[in-house]
């Protein structure tokens, strides 16, 4: 199965408001593996951002002004994503941003949602975690994901990020830098190791036997058992 794992950055908060994106880092994955494929730009939104967006991923407009506009990449974004489905964290909003951008174009095209699934992360963490914090930062700390290298937000690297959180949330596979030989022998020996288990190798069985006290009411018991049944106790240790 392919999947595009995708994150945005924008001018804002509201799409109502004509905010637009600013960055679309997107990392593709295959059948739960990483391809190397990514798609990563930086767009020239043509406003001004915000004072709290640009805290959070640390982009200003004059760094943006040579960039090209969405309407310029838009084909190899839909090439890129086409028929994929998309892991987005807090899905509903890097959507309604993708979409207001197809939409801005000439003729608009086929809304996202015609093209691809999307699943979003947060409310399958939400699910999985009820009532905990499940932001990708309580995330990566939940499933030790290192992410110590975030200093700010940026489209491309929480997409790889989130990639591996994914990965770690729904199969246990955190660890995408694993190549074909060592994925291999990590497989061979957590098969060895569950042989191990179900032959109980290492491991001492420790048995409570009953006392006295104990083998005397189990038998009254079975007693009663005995005659409730009509003689029909097949347990009853002769």
């Amino acid at each position: 199965m392919r999947q595009v794992v995708l994150d945005t950055e924008t001018t804002g908060l509201e799409v109502e408001q004509q905010h637009r994106i600013i960055e679309i880092g997107c990392v593709e994955l295959f059948n739960r593996r990483l391809t190397g494929r990514v798609f990563h730009r930086y767009l020239n939104p043509e406003r001004d951002i915000d004072a709290g967006a640009q805290e959070v991923h640390g982009i200003t407009r004059e760094q943006l002004r040579q960039e090209p506009k969405f309407a310029e990449i838009a084909a190899e974004f839909i090439e890129f994503v086409d028929g994929a489905e998309l892991i987005i964290h807090n899905a509903p909003f890097d959507v309604a941003f993708l979409e207001a951008e197809l939409q801005r174009l000439t003729p608009p095209t086929a809304k996202l949602a015609q093209r691809c699934r999307v699943l979003d992360t947060l409310g399958l963490a939400r699910r999985m975690h009820p009532g905990q914090r499940n932001n990708l930062d309580a995330l990566c700390k939940r499933y030790a994901v290192d992410n110590t290298h975030r200093e700010y937000h940026g489209a491309l690297l929480d997409a790889r990020i989130l990639a591996e959180v994914y990965l770690a949330m729904t199969g246990g596979q955190a660890h995408l830098t694993l190549g074909t030989q060592s994925d291999g022998r990590a497989q061979s020996e957590r098969r060895d190791a569950a042989a191990a288990a179900r032959r109980g190798v290492g491991r001492q069985i420790r048995v409570v036997l009953a006392n006295e006290t104990e083998l005397e009411l189990h038998a009254q018991a079975l007693t009663r058992l005995d005659k409730a049944s009509g003689g029909k106790t097949v347990w009853r240790i002769q």
